[in-house]
């Protein structure tokens, strides 16, 4: 595997997309312009970062103002998590009550990149999801047109099927990574639930949810989880409200083509503490559309 900081390189380039807000609810809150550009220097061992954010407002000449944050770094914080390819997480080592609580997500197909956040407040509940969706492009595109076109939200027709693929585990004390087959069966049963079965390894959990239209109610067991649909195949899965003394998960996934899908997730242990970060890469090799 890569190091860290060549796994952080796979991101050099001008990403330009929309910085897109939803309510827990998956209610259109805001949608801002982006650009983020990521420079190496001093021979790649210095990065150049620049978020540039177009604000709702404009001049009178129609373009776009932008407000600018402009960071350097030449090393990585602990917090953070690279995949070969460049997918990464960054996001709170430790979860605590009474305190904000966040995490990032990043997954990279070719030329596209896309981003999510999951946003806590001091009360342990899900406040705001943030959906980015970024291609690579020049360095003289103009922010007032989309290079990523606007798809529908994921259905659940998407996801029925049988699914295969391969997951790999990574740790923050970077010990070596694990690598393993993965499995998921999703169907709709006979009382109109959905439900998964996902194995890995030698396990197999299985778990169903009320379907209230773009959101998934994993209403089982002692912390409820909800999946919300979203534009561009993308999904959000992460307890609605986060329990202390209990392990926990933060998941976000993209179908980024037909049938072919990425996942990747951020487990904590019962003490709030982050332990992992597994990226799942899977394909559809059944459909399903029948109760069982």
């Amino acid at each position: 595997m890569r190091s860290q900081w060549d796994c952080l390189l796979q991101n050099l380039g001008q990403w330009q997309g929309s910085f897109t807000s939803f309510s827990p609810g998956g209610e259109l809150l805001e949608d801002t312009p982006t650009v983020v550009s990521l420079q190496g220097l001093n021979d790649n061992k210095t990065i150049r970062q620049i978020v540039r954010r177009y604000l709702p407002l404009t001049h009178p000449t129609g373009k776009l103002e932008s407000q600018d944050l402009v960071l350097e770094y030449s090393s990585l914080n602990r917090s953070i998590l690279f995949f070969n390819n460049g997918a990464f997480s960054q996001g709170s080592m430790q979860f605590a009550p009474f305190s904000e609580f966040a995490a990032e997500f990043c997954l990279i197909e070719g030329d596209r990149r896309l981003r999510l956040l999951q946003i806590y407040n001091r009360n342990s509940q899900l406040e705001k999801i943030a959906l980015i969706r970024e291609k690579l492009t020049g360095e003289n595109n103009s922010p007032n047109a989309p290079v990523v076109a606007e798809h529908p939200n994921l259905t659940v027709d998407d996801l029925l099927g049988e699914w295969q693929g391969q997951a790999v585990t990574i740790y923050p004390d970077l010990r070596s990574p694990d690598i393993y087959p993965t499995k998921l069966l999703i169907y709709l049963n006979d009382a109109g639930r959905l439900v998964q079965q996902l194995g890995f390894g030698d396990r197999t959990i299985t778990s169903s949810a009320i379907i209230d239209g773009k959101c998934l109610y994993f209403d089982q067991g002692s912390q409820p989880v909800q999946v919300l649909l979203l534009p561009n195949g993308a999904s959000s899965n992460c307890p609605w409200q986060i329990n202390n003394r209990q392990a926990f998960i933060l998941e976000v996934g993209w179908m980024y083509a037909p049938n072919q899908r990425q996942r990747m997730i951020r487990s904590y242990d019962q003490k709030g503490g982050w332990v992992s970060l597994t990226l799942v890469t899977e394909s559809k090799i059944a459909g399903e559309q029948v109760s069982r």
